[in-house]
């Protein structure tokens, strides 16, 4: 099926749709449309959804649509979650090649023409995953970013799952897997991913196309952030081992190692300091790469938010996940949930 959805090599360029969906982003929107503006290869058309914004996003989205200096077109679609507006969005695109970005990033001038330089090449792809960096702007922006996003070198291409900040892919693919998956309000993108991997369609990996957003600005927001993540892991019945495995080391390891190093030996405890090393090691060596010109205060700042970023985000993970996995058994005969079945099928 992926090789149907191919181009013809050395073609001329195809037209290139930019979507995206915000919902409240005043305070970012205004960075998105200047990025798409500065871009070295200009965007075709772009098509922006909003989903029912009770500030000033479609005021300043509709000033930019009137302005014409970008092809620009604005959807309204009130109550619409972020699937359904990127399905909205694609609906309404023209181009055969979509680009998928999201309100709140900065797109790097480059972006969208390393993005879109596979699809011209000699064998092009049907998908073509970007990437993202951290544009953090305080210390515990810092030491977010260094805990909770790969750097470049972590990344497998054969197996990264694009982001849908940064995602190219062909209208006829998004078509043959049935679109992003509108029953789930987070982790969509990777469902739609996983669909388009089991469905035959080729990846390609393209580092130079980045966008760079703002992680979440103190602890409670990125523990919401996380919660709903893994109750949106919950909800499609992903990363089941990573899930347990977190159950297993909290529940389990943790108090049994406590027990033992109180009632037995204290050397017991010695499996905390190895746990912890092997938990934090990859936040630290990103930590280096990312503090640049902190003082040596804000550094040790950020090192002791590592440890707290991480224990946060796997609590608020270790809560979010049942209640996604409750939400799911409850829809269990749902045929939309079964979308693993769906692929196989297809």
């Amino acid at each position: 099926m992926g090789r149907e959805c191919g181009s013809t090599p050395n073609r001329e360029p195809e037209r290139v749709s930019v979507i995206a969906t915000v919902f409240n982003e005043g305070s970012a929107v205004d960075d998105l449309i200047d990025s798409l503006m500065h871009q070295t290869r200009p965007p075709d058309e772009v098509v922006i959804v909003d989903g029912g914004s009770q500030d000033d996003t479609l005021t300043r989205l509709r000033r930019a649509e009137a302005d014409r200096r970008l092809p620009l077109r604005v959807l309204e679609r009130p109550g619409a979650n972020i699937s359904a507006g990127r399905n909205a969005a694609v609906q309404a695109a023209q181009g055969p090649l979509i680009a998928g970005t999201d309100a709140g990033v900065r797109l790097e001038p480059g972006w969208l023409e390393a993005l879109i330089a596979p699809f011209e090449g000699d064998d092009p792809p049907d998908v073509v995953s970007g990437f993202f960096v951290p544009d953090a702007r305080t210390i515990f922006e810092v030491a977010l970013a260094a805990t909770t996003l790969p750097a470049l070198r972590d990344v497998r291409p054969a197996c990264f799952l694009p982001s849908s900040r940064s995602i190219a892919y062909r209208k006829a693919a998004w078509e043959a897997v049935g679109g992003y998956p509108e029953w789930l309000d987070y982790c969509e993108d990777l469902v739609f991913d996983l669909r388009l991997r089991a469905a035959g369609f080729r990846f390609a990996f393209a580092p130079e196309a980045r966008v760079a957003f703002r992680p979440r600005p103190n602890l409670p927001a990125f523990a919401r952030q996380y919660y709903r993540y893994a109750r949106g892991d919950g909800k499609a019945d992903l990363w089941r081992w990573r899930h347990a495995v977190r159950y297993l080391t909290y529940l389990g390891a943790a108090p049994t190692l406590l027990a033992l190093a109180l009632w037995a030996s204290p050397w017991w405890a010695l499996g905390f300091v190895a746990g912890g090393a092997a938990m934090l090691r990859t936040p630290y060596r990103r930590l280096i790469d990312l503090w640049g010109e902190l003082s040596p205060a804000a550094r040790l700042q950020a090192v002791a938010w590592v440890p707290v970023i991480r224990v946060t985000g796997d609590l608020a993970k270790m809560a979010g996940y049942p209640v996604g996995w409750a939400w799911r058994l409850a829809r269990r005969k749902a045929r939309e949930l079964a979308w693993r079945d769906i692929v196989r099928e297809a």
